[in-house]
């Protein structure tokens, strides 16, 4: 049955010999599927390998701690380091005339 077969062919077959035909396609079918499938799948656990064995070019790099350089006066223990958005107490603080610098933290002279 390798070769292509006229619709000549399936007009001369009863209906049960149709019917023996289609679950042997079916068969051959799901045999060829599941070797392909197990195929890829090694494939792709061997990518899988490879690439977890590669170093991640775009892991984060370390940053060192960030100390805070400003403090609300009102509640020293909200601080800010000078980075990213400004908070609330700051904004509320610099629109009432207020400047950054009046809420730095003075650094410890050794």
């Amino acid at each position: 049955m390798g070769t292509f077969m006229k619709d000549n062919y399936f007009d001369g077959l009863t209906i049960d010999d149709l019917w023996s035909l289609h679950l042997a396609i079916s068969r051959m079918l799901s045999e060829k599927i599941i070797v392909e499938k197990n195929l890829l799948e090694k494939r792709l656990s061997a990518l899988k390998t490879v690439a977890s064995s590669e170093p991640r070019s775009r892991e984060r790099r370390p940053y060192p701690p960030v100390f805070p350089k400003f403090f609300n006066p009102e509640d020293p223990s909200q601080t800010w380091a000078g980075r990213g958005k400004q908070p609330r107490w700051l904004l509320e603080k610099l629109k009432s005339g207020y400047h950054v610098d009046d809420f730095r933290i003075q650094q410890a002279v050794q």
